[in-house]
């Protein structure tokens, strides 16, 4: 719609807003458009998945999310799960489909992030960005090649769900193994207060109040004095009544069987929402032989540090007895806790303390790469940053300035092009330590550093890492602290159209 001009404006009135018109016209014509990027639907998004290939072979799960009771040793928590806690674990082969129907039998929305898997974007579970979220009595289909063998895990992503009990285990089995071992467990450490001591939806409410809300009142769940050495200072931020090994608290062991002198594989998953755990087998040492599902050069080392989100892989040789499988809280005073047992005898108490836990602890920055998994050398065509910052006192993390807003996603986004080696720098400028995701990706650590999709970066440190851009898309890239990461510490790293 044009304005017309005041006829009462001067000739010379009229030529200087002329003038200025044109100048800003000008000016306008040489500010480069913002970047355009690619949709979760579109054709590059499908041509990658075609190139993916497959076997041919599909495999079918069905999982309802609905409210639900969790029995944990004789307090009864009300919940939110897929039938159990934690869900079944979803098995399939390097190469095969995946073709997960879910029910969303909730009061809310909700979706399901298939976490680590290089998967074809409009799969990936984040709404907003990649699809629309599954709204209460809706079902979705999720249908995907899951092309990388390794540990994987799935949970929603919508508002702090993830510390609910919505969330299980994806494997995805290497049809050349190159491992030897006689039997398999899946172990998923959990923090736990869902139905207990309130909600995840009041948590955040409390922490987005920062400091001056508990100082005033509030704060029920916010934890103050939780320090770590290995995380460099403050532990977390949120109290936790329980501490969980798929899905059962430590007067309520799970218990793992065998025999002495089986080699057994376990992968360890950290789907905690504020946890970091310090993860040993009392008189046991353990071979750490994949990170994130990628494998490693293998290490042997009394424990293992897991940040929420990574996954390690270890074999163990076991002995004969009852054995505690501790997983320290990291910072927090309290331990998730199971059994181990190959032989008749009395259990350990659940609060024995195990040595293994105060040796050797084994952390991402002391693993390498087993060579048929480190990329290939190739000059780096971009360069990004992320700067993660905020603080405990505002509770306003963010990532280079940007709380993530579900409105305007792409604020802020980490722009790449399609076939670009990316050199990713992490910055953490914060007081507290920080498990960075990316999403439909895996990128490697310096060095040649492991393969992996989550890593911790410490406080007031920088972690350098580098991937291919080979999977287009739009993805969520975010710290998986899930209240770190709805408060606003997350951003997208975005595939620009030519």
């Amino acid at each position: 719609m044009n304005n017309p001009i005041n006829a009462s404006v001067t000739r010379r009135g009229f030529l200087a807003v002329g003038t200025g018109v044109l100048a800003t016209a000008v000016l306008a014509s040489c500010t480069p458009a913002p970047p355009r990027y690619l949709t979760a639907t579109s054709s590059p998004v499908r041509k990658a998945e075609t190139a993916r290939g497959g076997t041919g072979r599909v495999t079918r799960v069905e999982l309802t999310a609905a409210p639900t009771e969790l029995d944990l040793a004789g307090t009864t928590a009300s919940t939110w799960s897929f039938g159990a806690v934690p869900a079944p674990t979803i098995r399939l082969s390097a190469g095969d489909t995946l073709h997960a129907t879910i029910h969303n039998r909730l009061p809310t929305d909700t979706s399901v992030h298939w976490h680590g898997v290089a998967l074809r974007d409009d799969m990936d579970g984040v709404p907003g960005l990649t699809q629309k979220p599954i709204a209460s009595g809706e079902d979705f289909d999720y249908e995907f090649v899951a092309a990388n063998p390794g540990t994987y895990w799935f949970h929603p992503h919508v508002g702090p769900q993830l510390d609910r009990g919505l969330y299980g285990a994806l494997i995805v089995d290497d049809p050349h193994e190159p491992l030897s071992y006689d039997d398999e467990w899946v172990v998923i450490l959990d923090d736990w207060l869902d139905g207990v001591t309130g909600t995840p939806d009041q948590v955040l409410k409390e922490l987005s109040g920062g400091m001056g809300g508990m100082m005033s009142g509030g704060g029920g769940h916010m934890m103050m004095g939780a320090r770590s050495e290995l995380l460099g200072g403050d532990a977390g931020d949120v109290a936790y009544p329980y501490f969980l090994v798929n899905g059962r608290p430590a007067a309520d062991p799970e218990t793992f069987s065998s025999a002495s002198g089986k080699r057994v594989r376990i992968r360890f998953i950290n789907a905690g929402g504020d946890t970091a755990f310090r993860v040993g087998l009392g008189g046991h040492r353990l071979t750490v032989t994949h990170s994130d599902g990628f494998p490693v050069t293998p290490v042997d080392t009394d424990a293992i540090l897991i940040g929420m989100g990574e996954r390690y892989d270890a074999i163990v040789t076991l002995a004969d007895g009852v054995f505690p499988l501790v997983a320290a809280a990291e910072g927090k005073g309290a331990a998730a806790f199971a059994l181990v047992r190959t032989a008749s005898g009395q259990a350990p108490r659940t609060t024995a303390s195990i040595p293994e836990l105060t040796r050797s602890v084994l952390t991402a920055d002391k693993l390498t790469a087993d060579p048929s998994v480190i990329l290939r050398k190739r000059p780096v065509d971009r360069e990004l940053t992320a700067t993660l910052s905020g603080s405990m006192m505002a509770y306003d993390w963010a990532i280079n300035g940007h709380r993530f807003d579900p409105s305007n996603p792409l604020a802020g986004a980490l722009g790449v092009k399609q076939g670009e080696r990316v050199r990713l720098r992490i910055v953490n400028t914060t007081q507290m330590w920080h498990p960075f995701h990316l999403h439909g990706h895996t990128y490697q650590h310096a060095g040649p550093g492991p393969r992996k999709d989550t890593s911790i970066v410490l406080p007031g440190r920088s972690l350098t890492v580098e991937f291919d851009a080979d999977n287009p898309g739009r993805w969520a890239a975010h710290c998986h602290n899930i209240y770190h990461a709805e408060a606003g510490m997350m951003t997208v790293l975005g595939y620009q159209t030519a």
